[in-house]
Order: structure tokens, then sequence, then C-alpha cells
């Protein structure tokens, strides 16, 4: 199976109110098992990243 590419932009930033990414949204956690996340979790959190870096845009 194909892994899927990460979402990072290199724009490591993390100074966001809940840590997240200024760049892709995820935490620094994620970003660390990214590479070793199931298939099903990394779709999960692909929909989450959506969702977190529109709340940074209106915020």
């Amino acid at each position: 199976m194909k892994k899927q590419k990460s979402p990072c932009i290199n724009i490591c930033d993390f100074s966001h109110s809940k840590g997240w990414c200024l760049g892709c949204g995820r935490t620094r956690e994620e970003c660390k098992t990214w590479d070793s996340m199931k298939p099903y979790a990394i779709n999960r959190l692909k929909k989450e990243l959506q969702k977190r870096l529109s709340q940074m845009k209106t915020s």
C-alpha cells in the first residue's frame, strides 16, 4: 500500500494557542507519528486538519 504524503508545507511554527502547526495544523506529536500511522487514522486526521486550519484562519 502506498504511503500518503504528509500535509507539511515546510512552515513549522507551533505557536498557535492549541499547539497546532500554523502550516499544516498538526501537533508536534502528530508530526512525529505520521509515518507510523495507519491509513484510516491518516484519513481521519486529514479531515480534522481541515477543521483546525479553518479555525485558525477565523481566530
